[in-house]
């Protein structure tokens, strides 16, 4: 697993690959991750979950690549040291040379835009139907329930390092409302610089602080409502019903949450230099009065991620591995 990261470009990498890797790893297949020593990389964290991390390259029967800054020239080179490439992207903004591509998202050209960009016997698994879902959220969809239209559990998760610094602005906005929700829930990852702040605020306030879990579907099952940044966190809050807000913090991010605010499964709060402290009190204030129709987000969220068989993409991988 080629994958990396650090505070600049947040934890969601590592996080699906280390989804793919316990999969493969029921498949009895040995699994090694390369990374690089940023700072804010979670290397400590995958070798918690018990995987070997290596920081340079070695022959593999398989290499499965996330990362933005790893395209064709770099695959090609790769080939010296193994048979098969995989590729986690999102962003279909160069060429690469592998066998196989999987990006779990919908936007308006999904199904075809990789078209140009790989080679003509490269396998395509497109779309939500090949979300990468850790088994907690397997499990949690499993047991829905029902969504209810009044706000008194709210979840907040800006991602693992947060680095537009969206929580301490949510927390700022929540300072308005004293007794409007019932229960906080605020979740950080060990990249976010501000976490230390962040936890103190929470004791302050009463609210619950987490940080760098494994229990984010659970958090997710009990909430109401969850204000949350774009990027795979969208589909994993769609996949489990949860209604939610998305803040675009990065590039990869704006055309998907722009989309599936569209589709109506989520409220998109746009591009988080235009997010604002009052931003978030609106936001609070329209949920305050219900006016967000909390069970259509739902609705939409969970027809937009149904598949007939969870993580199908791991037939796919295994088949490059025979």
């Amino acid at each position: 697993m080629r994958t990396d990261a650090s505070t600049k470009i947040g934890s969601g990498h590592v996080m699906r690959c280390l989804t793919i890797a316990k999969n493969l790893q029921k498949h009895d297949v040995k699994v090694t991750f390369w990374m690089e020593q940023l700072a804010g990389n979670l290397i400590d964290y995958v070798l918690e979950e018990g995987f070997e991390v290596i920081g340079k390259v070695r022959k593999a029967d398989l290499f499965v690549i996330d990362h933005y800054k790893i395209g064709k020239q770099w695959e090609k080179e790769l080939r010296n040291y193994t048979n098969k490439i995989a590729v986690i992207d999102d962003l279909a903004n160069r060429s690469h040379d592998c066998d196989l591509i999987l990006d779990q998202n919908v936007i308006p050209n999904y199904s075809t835009r990789y078209n140009d960009l790989i080679p003509a016997h490269c396998i395509q698994l497109l779309g939500t139907k090949y979300l990468i879902m850790r088994d907690e959220f397997i499990e949690a969809r499993m047991h829905l329930r029902q969504c209810n239209n009044k706000v008194n559990r709210l979840l907040i998760f800006m991602g693992g390092t947060d680095p537009t610094n969206e929580t301490m602005k949510i927390l700022k906005a929540l300072s308005y409302f004293s007794d409007s929700f019932g229960h906080i829930d605020v979740v950080v990852g060990n990249g976010n610089v501000s976490k230390e702040e962040i936890k103190q605020i929470c004791l302050k306030q009463g609210y619950s602080y987490h940080c760098q879990i494994n229990y984010m579907a659970q958090l997710m099952q009990r909430a109401d409502f969850s204000i949350g940044a774009g990027g795979s966190t969208t589909w994993e809050r769609c996949y489990v019903g949860l209604p939610s807000s998305s803040t675009i913090v990065a590039e990869n991010q704006s055309i998907t949450t722009q989309y599936a605010a569209e589709l109506g499964a989520v409220v998109n709060l746009g591009w988080h230099e235009n997010v604002t402290t009052q931003t978030y009190v609106d936001l609070l204030l329209r949920l305050e009065n219900n006016e967000i129709d909390l069970n259509q987000l739902s609705r939409v969220g969970l027809n937009l991620t149904e598949n007939t068989s969870p993580n199908p993409w791991i037939n796919e991988i295994m088949e490059l591995l025979t």
